[in-house]
């Protein structure tokens, strides 16, 4: 997964909700280890010091935690992760509406046109079944 950072807010904020992102879906795996600072660092293009204030935030969260001689892990507890999972689904649910708000659409047409949309995707899989 790509890092994609923006200069329009603070890039340890970003590296954060990319972290979390990764998490919540699998890139690292609950209890996993991840690569050095300075490897992701590197990975993502920002200095080795930004890194580590966003992985530290996400320590203070408890999604992550650190072993002394080892390095940073994951953390095992999976309801923590689905919280953050949920959490960041929210924040995007919340985007959409608003945009599509922007665009003219009531809640009741956004349902509306989601719901038609679902039926033709529903539509489609059955043809390919």
């Amino acid at each position: 997964m790509p890092w994609d950072l923006k200069s329009d807010r603070p890039i340890y904020a970003q590296l954060i909700e990319q972290i979390q992102l990764m998490i919540v879906s699998g890139v690292y795996p609950a209890g996993g280890k991840l690569p050095s600072v300075r490897d992701m660092a590197a990975e993502a293009a920002v200095n080795p010091n930004t890194m580590q204030r966003a992985l530290s935030q996400l320590e203070t969260e408890g999604l992550l935690f650190s072993q002394r001689t080892s390095g940073r892990y994951v953390t095992e507890d999976v309801e923590k992760i689905m919280q953050i999972k949920n959490s960041l689904a929210l924040e995007v649910i919340h985007e959409f509406l608003s945009k599509m708000n922007q665009l003219g659409y009531d809640t009741q047409q956004t349902y509306s046109l989601l719901n038609h949309m679902l039926k033709e995707d529903e539509e489609l899989g059955e043809q390919h079944c």
